[in-house]
């Protein structure tokens, strides 16, 4: 029986990539360094901002010796910046009040840090919509650890076997598998079909509502 389902954030319950990257470029503009076209962030996101900014810098070619500077300056850019171009996905809203109808916990698991999950979580879907909204903070170690998708569970206090793991990157994947969770990997967002199923995914959806199908098949 599904009794809680965790999502995570970015690519999953909202388009965001925008915001993201660009901050990354106003911050690389900055250092006088080389823009990056929007649809390379699509790869660079999802592992936390220690990982954005080393894939980034990679890319441009510049000096890893920066990542500590770019990463500071990043932080408080995005601090002002994470709502920037940021909507949900067609038909999320409605897949959560049938999720609530159901009796569903919800909560969200989020590499992005934590003030700015907290702060993108309650502009975009209200403030309340989830029973729990954590991002990236220390003593939690980031996705793919399960520690982080655990911790959720136990707060909502459901066994992991009890949750549906939502995502749309491997990390995601490897997350829910490594905790033991019913994964399930979504096609709308910031990574393709091939990597969800490398990684494992036990459902994959198109759509939001297919989600509602999921949960049926695993009541029966």
């Amino acid at each position: 029986m599904i009794r809680a389902c965790i999502f995570d954030l970015d690519g999953t319950l909202c388009d965001s990539v925008v915001s993201i990257g660009s901050c990354v470029n106003h911050v690389l503009e900055e250092f006088s360094l080389p823009q990056v076209e929007m649809e390379r962030f699509y790869y660079f996101v999802g592992d936390g901002v220690h990982q954005l900014v080393l894939r980034t810098l990679d890319y441009v070619g510049a000096d890893r010796s920066l990542e500590e500077r770019v990463q500071k300056r990043y932080l408080e850019r995005f601090r002002e910046e994470c709502l920037y171009e940021v909507h949900a996905y067609p038909g999320i809203s409605d897949m959560l009040a049938a999720f609530r109808k159901r009796g569903i916990l919800l909560a969200v698991l989020s590499n992005k840090p934590h003030e700015n999950t907290k702060r993108v979580v309650d502009a975009i879907f209200g403030a309340g919509a989830f029973d729990l909204v954590s991002g990236q903070q220390e003593g939690i170690p980031r996705k793919p650890d399960p520690a982080g998708a655990l911790r959720e569970a136990r707060l909502l206090g459901v066994d992991p076997g009890e949750c549906l793991y939502v995502g749309d990157t491997g990390t995601d994947m490897k997350t829910g598998n490594a905790a033991g969770m019913h994964t399930v990997g979504v096609l709308w967002g910031f990574r393709d079909r091939q990597e969800l199923e490398e990684n494992k995914a036990s459902h994959l959806v198109g759509e939001p509502g297919e989600l509602l199908q999921v949960l049926d098949m695993l009541e029966v």
